[in-house]
């Protein structure tokens, strides 16, 4: 199998982005312009103490934790009380089901969806917080649990690779099937409160459930949404023939008559759009990656747009 990056990926491929992922952060310098913003932002990690409450001093207190104006308000001595912060757990979400192996410049979706998702893991790594995830196809979703090691990436880059290298055009589609919604819904059933949960697909499939879903995880943890699509939907060429493959059906179109060209272009970008209008019905932030540029420079890129934009 050629493992070059761009059809299939390899776990030494995946491993190796540690380093583009250095200089990339979820968190912008300033807090107020974090793509996590929100009641999440405020708690994640560079703080070291989060205030826990005020109470009545006690022997053997520290006394730098006085607070005066509570103290001479009450005419007893009060002390401020603080909780050590902790690393938070993650949980990135990667799609390698059929619908993903797909391109027609540079890369397959599947491929750009597995180098996202290790990126967005380094990221979480190298923000000391612990790495878990989920990476599914159309059969079977494999779960890693969140913990901070190098060994627990290689684990969910492994299984990231392993899924993306059984890919093939004679596998046989599923669609029609909710794995997405299946997805999520595990998802929902592992997190529960004050995860980061990052979901790298291409989101064929999304419906409303698939919103309610997004919602629902959206209320209690940060949640970001990377879409991953071909630019053969924004743009049909005008002449010339396209591949379409299902499984073992292959069918020939010629785009360059009309009446393959228009219903072809606005079914593959109103499919797209579709999608996109959806995400942001869920107010989760979104990012958009095209298979026809490297991953982890549109991610910097995304990022930017997202940290920039807040006011």
């Amino acid at each position: 199998m050629n493992t070059d990056g761009l059809v299939y990926v390899s776990l030494a491929q995946l491993m190796a982005l540690e380093f583009k992922a250095r200089d990339l952060s979820f968190l912008a310098r300033q807090p107020q312009g974090s793509i996590l913003a929100g009641n999440h932002a405020s708690r994640l990690r560079g703080r070291g103490l989060n205030f826990d409450e005020l109470r009545r001093y006690q022997p053997g207190d520290d006394l730098r934790h006085l607070d005066w104006r509570a103290s001479l308000r009450t005419g007893k001595p009060v002390v401020r009380t603080f909780t050590e912060e902790r690393d938070r757990p993650a949980l990135i979400l990667v799609d390698q089901r059929m619908s993903m192996f797909f391109g027609s410049q540079r890369s397959f979706k599947s491929a750009v969806a597995a180098e996202l998702g290790a990126l967005a893991a380094w990221m979480v790594f190298n923000a000391g917080d612990r790495v878990g995830g989920l990476v599914f196809n159309d059969q079977r979703i494999d779960s890693i649990a969140p913990l901070r090691s190098r060994k627990r990436i290689e684990a969910l880059c492994s299984r990231i690779a392993q899924q993306n290298q059984a890919l093939n055009a004679a596998n046989p589609d599923a669609e029609g099937e909710d794995q997405l919604d299946k997805v999520l819904q595990h998802c929902l059933a592992v997190a529960g409160h004050d995860h980061l949960i990052c979901i790298v697909s291409d989101f064929a499939g999304a419906g409303e459930r698939t919103l309610q879903l997004m919602r629902q995880l959206a209320a209690h943890n940060d949640v970001i949404a990377m879409q991953v699509y071909d630019p053969l939907a924004l743009n049909l060429p005008k002449n010339g023939r396209v591949l379409v493959t299902q499984g073992q059906l292959q069918v020939e179109l010629a785009v360059d008559r009309q009446q393959v060209h228009q219903p072809l272009g606005d079914f593959l970008s109103g499919r797209l759009k579709d999608v996109a209008t959806l995400l942001r019905r869920s107010q989760v932030p979104l990012m958009m990656f095209s298979t026809a540029t490297e991953a982890h420079e549109q991610l910097r890129a995304e990022l930017g747009k997202l940290t920039g934009g807040r006011r």
